[in-house]
């Protein structure tokens, strides 16, 4: 017998294995699957030293302590990821279209072996009795009868900013093009603007905080509960003690949702407890989904999708199931959605290791997990009709198919995935969910840029500077009456979007009869809004909408920002000339709008490429690799276009992520090839929303492309992300 010690290197772990040479190399791969839940057929080692594939006892022999595990697999996976990150990295970079992915045969082949395997070895480990997994399983059958009470739906609807989130969702889809949405269209960007809502409302409980002082506390504990907090279903009771006074506060885990939404606090039992009620008070089909290895989410039907899709309120992440698997890189084994009308077994969809799950599901055999599903959901529906029961068990077969065809698709496999962000930072490391630190990212889709409205908003401007001078104001007098206005429209946004109205008030420096006489001059910019103005019979003017709602929401926050740079920029001038004021970048003409946009990356959901180009402050583009280097590009819709100027805006926060070196090109043939218009290195944003104008000094050139590649961050050795909070482009006047 010789006995060696190696440090087996798998991924970002090292792990120290005992190798006995009587016990031979396939038992050593066995304790390599043990540790990394990596099958041996799929195994590929590797000496450290010389790269050497260990295949046998007698290369074990040959090679260092030190090795390298990595799976054939995802090796396999890595490789069409590689290619196409090295095509967009050259003339790639200008194509606004891409391919999928697709499992070869041989990949397929290996799944399938390891699956059988998995399914044997779980003949030998796992029971056939299915109690301890109903034990489980049975109190949340109860539970989500609760979102179906009239009472709690109630409730939880007088909590939520209707108004609000169905402006948001229908801008949201106006961003995209989309005017005249269908119903489930509406339904379906309501349910986002939803989720979004209660990540902002919900508060998480680490360590609460003492509710004698507010200091911090520290935990003692479990306590008994109080008939009170037994009422809500709070069994289980949390003890804090004060660092400071010494106090203890009381944490009641409440299981009844009505009791959440008083509080709007917990971990994620509470948070997908509560959020489930929330969806199914809007109506929505909705799952509470529980994982056995310790988490809670929601899954709702989208009609839009016609299928059942991922919601974490937790992460305000959707549509996501990989999440977990490969973003908190947790080891999955038993993922069940529980419905009023029945349980189901969802694990694959939030899979691509189905073998490796499969090798973790100890609790009871398939077959046996198979039964006992089926005959609760029996119990839940045995009240309904057969109509109902058809419609139900088609959508069944539909889900299965699609589960089944998923789990051997690649399609994401491109896709990056974060680590957990909700809870502490120490507790989630100790839960090995950290993952990694950064929020999700993903290779980039082409996005229609529905921007002509900034444009718009932007050439308006001149008309009234252009009566500004005529009128020869004096600037404080402009600057003033830019103020009236813009405190009109901040009045106009606070309103329910249906029912916007709102009035010009003057003031001791701007009186009733300047406004009178300067509100021609806001009439291109009211119909850039889609307002228009109204005079009563006491010589008030209103502003009100004019036609439809949705423009009007998506206008106003762009004409506000525009107005709070104006107002900035005239204030700086000495006084109203044409040859002074009535110029770039005062007035920014010929704006170039409504394109396609790519980029090499972007954050989801709320950094993706088309918010460079939104002319708001609230959004911006992050690529969360781009530190080092990254590319965005603006494809033109119609005719070709010289550019001549554009501008950069900071976005609103960590100033490291700033753009400070890049390079401007424009391509005449749609990508193919490229020709620089302007570089620029070491440029500093001194300000959050700082706006930078640069002229293009070499001119001529006619483009239907354009691209900016950034080439470094203003700190590249603390971040590796890249964030602009907006760009604009200006053309030749034609």
């Amino acid at each position: 017998m010789v006995a060696r010690k190696f440090l087996v290197r798998h991924d970002d772990s090292t792990f120290a294995v005992d190798y006995d040479t009587d016990d031979g190399f396939e038992i050593f791969q066995f304790q390599l699957f043990s540790l990394t839940s990596i099958p041996p057929e799929e195994q590929k080692i590797v000496g450290e030293d010389n790269d050497r594939i260990v295949s046998d006892d007698s290369d074990l022999a040959a090679v260092s302590d030190k090795l390298r595990l990595v799976s054939i697999t995802a090796e396999e996976e890595r490789k069409p990821e590689k290619q196409e990150e090295t095509t967009s990295s050259t003339a790639g970079a200008g194509k606004l279209d891409a391919g999928t992915s697709v499992m070869s045969d041989e990949e397929l082949a290996r799944m399938l072996q390891a699956e059988e395997e998995a399914l044997l070895l779980q003949q030998h480990v796992a029971y056939e009795n299915s109690e301890k997994f109903e034990e489980k399983i049975r109190p949340y059958v109860s539970q989500v009868l609760m979102y179906e009470d009239p009472v709690r739906q109630e409730a939880a609807r007088k909590t939520v900013p209707v108004d609000n989130l169905e402006e948001k969702a229908l801008v949201s889809l106006a961003k995209e093009g989309n005017f005249k949405p269908s119903k489930i269209e509406q339904d379906h960007a309501f349910l986002l603007q939803l989720l979004f809502w209660f990540k902002r409302s919900f508060s998480w409980v680490h360590e609460p905080p003492c509710d004698g002082c507010g200091n911090e506390t520290t935990g003692q504990g479990m306590g008994n509960a109080l008939p009170s907090e037994i009422q809500y279903g709070a069994t289980r009771v949390e003890l804090y003690r004060c660092n400071s006074c010494s106090r203890i506060t009381r944490f009641p885990r409440y299981n009844d949702p009505l009791k959440l939404v008083e509080t709007r606090k917990g971990r994620c039992g509470e948070w997908a407890n509560c959020f489930t009620l929330y969806c199914r008070a809007f109506g929505y089909e909705s799952r509470l989904v529980l994982d056995f290895t310790d988490h809670v989410w929601t899954e709702c039907y989208s009609e839009v999708l016609g299928r059942w899709m991922h919601l974490d309120p937790c992460e305000a992440i959707y549509d996501r199931p990989l999440l977990y698997e490969k973003g908190w890189e947790k080891k999955l084994n038993y993922v069940t959605a529980i419905a009023k009308d029945g349980v189901y077994d969802v694990a694959k969809r939030y899979t691509r290791k189905w073998h490796e799950v499969l090798s973790r599901r100890t609790i009871t055999t398939e077959s046996s997990l198979a039964s006992v599903l089926a005959s609760m959901t029996k119990e839940c529906r045995r009240n309904y009709t057969s109509q109902v029961l058809s419609v139900l068990e088609e959508r069944d077969n539909i889900e299965r198919e699609a589960l089944e065809r998923d789990l051997r698709s690649t399609d994401d496999a491109s896709i990056s995935l974060p680590g957990r962000q909700s809870g502490d930072k120490q507790w989630r490391i100790a839960r090995s969910e950290f993952g990694t630190d950064s929020l999700s990212s993903s290779s980039c889709p082409v996005r229609i840029c529905r921007d002509e409205h900034v444009s718009r908003i932007y050439n308006a401007f001149s008309a009234i500077l252009h009566k500004f001078v005529e009128d020869s104001l004096i600037v404080s007098k402009g600057v003033e009456v830019l103020k009236i206005f813009r405190a009109t429209v901040v009045d106009l946004k606070k309103l329910p979007y249906k029912k916007r109205r709102a009035s010009l008030k003057s003031n001791s420096i701007v009186g009733t009869s300047l406004v009178h006489q300067l509100l021609p001059s806001f009439s291109e910019l009211l119909n850039a809004l889609s307002l228009k103005s109204e005079l009563d019979t006491n010589g008030i003017v209103s502003v009100c909408l004019a036609g439809d709602p949705v423009k009007t929401a998506l206008a106003l926050p762009v004409a506000l920002h525009a107005l709070d740079e104006l107002i900035r920029d005239l204030s700086k001038c000495n006084n109203l000339t044409k040859d002074s004021l009535l110029s770039f970048p005062l007035l920014r003409l010929n704006r170039i709008c409504t394109g396609a946009v790519l980029a090499s990356g972007e954050e989801l959901p709320f950094g993706i490429a088309t918010a460079a180009f939104d002319g708001t402050r609230m959004s911006k583009w992050e690529e969360p690799n781009g530190a080092r280097g990254c590319w965005i590009m603006y494809k033109l819709s119609a005719n070709m276009r010289e550019l001549v100027a554009y501008e950069l805006m900071s976005a609103n926060d960590a100033p490291e992520r700033d753009p400070m070196d890049w390079v401007v090109e424009g391509s005449n043939d749609g990508g193919s090839s490229w020709q620089v218009l302007d570089e620029r290195t070491s440029q500093m944003f001194d300000k959050r929303f700082q706006r930078k104008t640069y002229k293009i000094r070499s001119t001529g050139f006619l483009s239907n492309v354009f691209r900016f590649r950034f080439l470094a961050v203003r700190d590249i050795q603390s971040t590796s992300r890249l964030q602009v909070g907006s760009i604009d482009l200006y053309a030749r006047q034609s």
